[in-house]
């Protein structure tokens, strides 16, 4: 089989729009999760981490009128064009694959103020998909992967595995999200915000923090054009369900252990650091710290990105990704943002600070409502 390689890629959070930008903030200790006041989303006060709207049209306008394209769609267009700009990948090419991970879409325009100007048929993802094949002369249908808050790491197994079968040679896999007040009303409703920035795996955690952005990873089974770039690999990987409950995880980490177990037995590699998916939610947290023991991953370093830029849905398992590849390319681990106190009952590796290591492969692992798991591989 062939190599899957990645070449390119793009973060926009509350960050910054570039991945630089992002990494640059997470060596300085920033957190992009802030008390905002507005009245589109939520009568009252609310913490998460936005992306500043001015400064995305801003950004949106040297590619097209942003008045004809909505929030979401910005997302994306200008993630996928940062990205395609440090490559020579032409979308237009018969053997490229664009894959769409979102939860929720344009799911803001259920507003009818929201929707003013706007198509009805504009809120469903697979329309979402059309723009962007269109925007981007893209040769082949679009995919769209959504499956709650393994989206963005699923679409990435998926990206991975039809290169290498040899359906495709390059894939684009972007996502994002929005927070929106169907977004927020929904993890308001389970009790599960948090009042300040997210603690993941901290002893004092209160519960998980909202975030909005996008992400690109570009793979391609060419490794001319992986030249020069440390040569990351992306796969193996796998997905599984624990079947437990429609918000809860397992309690014994079941699915996750499974995608885990799976994932690292097509590998003769040992795993350098996991990147968590840390959503600093009791369940959550302490369903990972049981599945990461059972894998024997107990002493390897794991951190959580949550505390930097909150939980980005259906962008989280991209941006994470890409990451955990920056981490492997300057070879240094990242502070988990908001830990001091470990509070999980199984012992795990927490990174508490920033500091250099030697990563040569890191495992992401992600979960999700309905009981959905992944996890995959990243070498150098």
């Amino acid at each position: 089989m062939r190599n899957v390689y990645v070449i390119s890629d793009n973060i926009i959070s509350s960050l910054g729009f570039t991945t630089e930008e992002n990494l640059n903030a997470f060596k300085a200790g920033q957190t992009g999760i802030k008390l905002h006041e507005e009245e589109r989303i939520s009568p009252s006060a609310f913490w998460a981490s936005l992306v500043d709207r001015d400064k995305l049209a801003g950004a949106f306008s040297y590619h097209a009128d942003p008045s004809a394209y909505t929030r979401f769609e910005q997302l994306l267009i200008c993630s996928i064009q940062a990205a395609l700009g440090n490559t020579a990948i032409t979308l237009s090419g018969e053997r490229v694959l664009f894959i769409l991970s979102t939860t929720k879409g344009n799911i803001d325009l259920l507003d009818p103020k929201t929707r003013a100007g706007f198509e009805e048929r504009r809120i469903y993802l697979w329309h979402t998909a059309q723009l962007v094949k269109r925007f981007f002369n893209l040769h082949n249908t679009p995919l769209v992967v959504s499956n709650a808050c393994i989206s963005g790491a699923l679409a990435i197994i998926i990206g991975a595995r039809l290169i290498r079968s040899g359906h495709y040679d390059h894939v684009v896999v972007s996502g994002g999200d929005l927070v929106t007040e169907f977004v927020l009303t929904g993890f308001n409703s389970f009790l599960s915000l948090c009042t300040g920035p997210c603690r993941p795996f901290d002893r004092d955690r209160q519960g998980l923090s909202l975030g909005e952005g996008a992400g690109t990873l570009i793979l391609t089974s060419d490794r001319g054009l992986a030249a020069g770039n440390d040569e990351i690999t992306a796969g193996p990987g796998y997905s599984s369900n624990d079947a437990n409950h429609i918000s809860g995880p397992s309690r014994t980490g079941e699915g996750l252990y499974v995608a885990v177990r799976r994932t690292l037995a097509l590998s003769d590699r040992g795993v350098d650091y996991v990147s968590a998916h840390g959503t600093a939610t009791p369940y959550n947290d302490e369903m990972e710290s049981v599945a990461l023991t059972r894998a024997g991953l107990q002493s390897v370093p794991v951190n959580s990105y949550k505390g930097y830029w909150g939980h980005t849905l259906g962008a989280a398992g991209i941006i994470e990704s890409v990451a955990g590849i920056q981490s492997m390319r300057q070879n240094l681990l990242f502070n988990t943002l908001g830990y001091t106190h470990l509070g999980v009952t199984h012992p795990i590796a927490v990174v508490d600070k920033t500091r250099p290591a030697s990563i040569k492969t890191f495992l992401k692992i992600a979960s999700g409502f309905g009981g959905c798991n992944a996890a995959l591989l990243f070498n150098k």
